[in-house]
């Protein structure tokens, strides 16, 4: 535990006049004396923590990369040299450094910073991240842009900076692997941050990192080449494989050298009088080969709360800088990421074929309360969500039966392998859906909203969506029992509607909803996580002297065609209402309607949806009050549907529980 009487941030040195107070942009940076760079990185470092404190956000990354982030803006020449940050979760420090310092306690809030790079935020963000391992292939994009554009390499730079978590997945290797054969000048910085690449870094590995990486040893390295095309070619191969592995027994790297990079490293990501050589050297080199420079950093670096957590406060909610403590309020209800794990740790206990599969997001997902009980059970494929999809159908395919928890935002990356690897053999892989819908100051990057409208259209596939908690138990024990093809079930980010839960969740019949109140005049059809504010707006407008029923419809695919059509025969209008894109559940309920001429029958017909638009990040409830997703707004839909006007206001607040 920290000292009371010591600060667990790393200060500055001295008690000088701020210098991150003159720095609005990196050119200001760059004016700085080099000497003093150290005390600049000290209160970034802190002006980040007081942020987050404030907003909440990704810290551990961040803090990780301070002392990198002050030496690629003092090194190169920003926003003309282009600076890619992967996912983008790191960069509040650049953030900071270029022209949003005054900003910086908007992150993640409406109207503020985003919590991720974004191109229409600031010419310093030259390409939008949210998602993993796009760095490399982006910035190979851009350096061939630049050469066929006849601008030399040496006025425009590349830098990529990529995660070693975001190195596993395949697309990065992909994007190297082409950079590789290219030879085109791109610079990679590898920030290895667990330590699961590199080995013990000191005085020796920078010194050795300086002189690779230098002029002369490279010329040097380019004579020796010239020399060697005079001999037999044999003779060439083996000086150059020499050479390669030579480098490779001191310095590591060989993997990065086959794939046609040239290594640098590694180094102490947190010395600068380290790190800038190697960047000067990297920067000046005239080559057109794509370069890997391979930086150690710690997570959490400088605050000691963050280096002695588990998860290095990656993602953090507001937090007392002296202690550490998140600020979170005792939740009213389950989590529906809670309700799931424990929902599938009961089903396991039954059933020793259930097995789980995340993709890097253990915590996220629920599943690491699956690890405990059932490690040899569970597995966290890394940042990998393709390969983790064909891994489940190889697991159906011997008679197992895999649950992919997933975020919907994520899955989307797997789309091929869902459709060939699982849909269309029909194998029975479970998908769980989380963050299904809006997702608050995450932001664009992170909402789900399109897996109802590009799993329904896959032939086999079953769509699930729970609009309670208990819902979602029964839900879990139906995928469990179901062995005909691909299930998926869909569930919200966040708490539940604070209904009683069973004991046990009893599978459900398949394409069957369930009426949760009835009238008479209009049918209100939610699916999925908007159900509480479908019964709240029917409460609205039965004090205004509406009649309206509510249907939860659980399945999207196949639809309980008894029950709409009823809803149809019943009512003058239907009104249905999904936490998804265009092209979802209303699509499909419009689809069979008009199939069975409903439609000439008069019946008034809406569906409510997310707009057609990549909502900014902001409070849940305002996005879903902007969304029209709320109980205020599907009640003023449903009037007029109806061509009716409000005759009483009701206010936004009232809720009506799951029966």
């Amino acid at each position: 535990m920290t000292d009371k009487t010591e600060s667990p941030v790393a200060k500055p040195e001295n008690s000088k006049k701020p210098l991150l107070d003159g720095v609005n942009f990196p050119s200001d940076l760059r004016q700085i004396d080099r000497g003093e760079l150290p005390r600049l990185a000290a209160e970034l470092r802190a002006a980040v923590i007081d942020a987050v404190s404030v907003t909440g956000g990704h810290l551990g990354a961040g803090l990780g990369v301070v002392e990198l982030t002050v030496a690629l803006h003092y090194v190169f020449n920003t926003p003309d040299d282009r600076l890619i940050w992967d996912v983008g979760h790191q960069c509040y420090p650049h953030k900071i450094l270029t022209g949003r310092k005054d900003r910086i306690r908007t992150l993640r809030q409406g109207g503020g910073l985003s919590g991720f790079t974004k191109r229409s935020e600031s010419a310093y963000d030259p390409f939008g991240a949210g998602h993993s391992s796009t760095s490399i292939s982006a910035g190979l994009g851009m350096a061939v842009a630049r050469d066929l554009d006849g601008v030399p390499s040496h006025e425009k730079h590349v830098v990529c900076v990529i995660g070693d978590g975001a190195m596993s997945a395949g697309m990065a290797y992909e994007a190297m692997n082409n950079a590789g054969a290219m030879k085109n000048k791109l610079i990679v910085i590898l920030n290895d941050n667990d330590m699961s690449i590199a080995p013990p870094v000191g005085a020796m590995s920078a010194y050795l990192s300086r002189m690779i990486s230098s002029k002369p040893y490279r010329h040097l390295r380019e004579i020796g080449k010239k020399m060697t095309q005079k001999f037999p070619e044999s003779v060439q191969r083996a000086a150059r494989r020499a050479e390669e592995y030579a480098r490779g027994i001191f310095t590591g790297g060989t993997l990065f050298e086959e794939l046609g990079f040239y290594y640098v490293g590694p180094i102490d990501g947190h010395n600068l009088d380290h790190l800038l050589p190697v960047l000067e050297n990297v920067r000046d080199a005239q080559q057109n080969t794509p370069v890997l420079v391979h930086v150690v950093t710690q997570k959490g670096r400088g605050y000691a709360p963050a280096e002695s957590a588990a998860d290095k406060m990656h993602g953090v909610s507001e937090f007392d800088i002296g202690t550490g403590l998140q600020k979170k309020g005792k939740p009213a209800a389950p989590s529906y990421t809670g309700v799931f794990a424990e929902s599938l740790i009961a089903e396991a206990r039954k059933d020793d074929k259930i097995v789980a599969v995340n993709a890097a997001m253990p915590s996220g997902t629920g599943l690491d309360k699956f690890a405990k009980e059932f490690p040899n059970r569970c597995f966290d494929v890394g940042i990998a969500e393709q390969h983790a999809v064909t891994f489940c159908a190889g697991l159906a395919a011997e008679g197992y039966k895999p649950f992919a928890a997933i975020y919907s935002t994520f899955l989307q990356r797997a789309y091929d392998q869902i459709v060939h690897d699982v849909a269309i053999q029909k194998l029975p892989v479970r998908f769980a859906i989380d963050r299904a819908g809006l997702v608050g100051a995450d932001g664009q990057t992170h909402v789900g909203a399109f897996d109802i409208a590009y799993l329904g259209c896959l032939p086999h596939m079953v769509l699930m969506a729970a609009g309670d908690e208990a819902e979602l138990k029964h839900m879990v024990a139906t995928q469990a029992a179901y062995d005909e093809g691909p299930i998926a079930l869909r569930y919200p980010r966040g708490e539940g509607m604070g209904v009683d839960l069973p004991a046990f969740g009893e599978a459900l019949d398949i394409g069957r909803g369930r009426i949760m109140r009835e009238g008479t005049q209009i049918a209100l059809v939610s699916y999925g996580g908007r159900l509480a504010e479908t019964l709240a707006a029917a409460a609205l407008l039965e004090a205004e002297g509406i009649s309206a029923t509510v249907a939860d419809a659980r399945f999207a695919k196949p639809l309980d065609e008894a029950l709409l059509l009823r809803l149809a025969r019943e009512h003058a209008a239907v009104l249905t209402i999904e936490e998804g894109s265009t092209g979802g559940f209303g699509a499909m309920v419009l689809h069979m309607y008009a199939a069975n001429a409903v439609l000439d029958n008069g019946l008034k017909i809406r569906t409510l949806t997310l707009p057609d638009t990549f909502l900014p990040q902001d409070k849940p409830a305002l996005q879903h009050k902007a969304a029209g997703l709320d109980a205020a707004s599907i009640a003023a839909t449903a009037r007029q549907l109806l061509g009716r006007e409000a005759s009483v206001v009701m206010p936004l607040s009232a809720k009506v529980k799951s029966v």
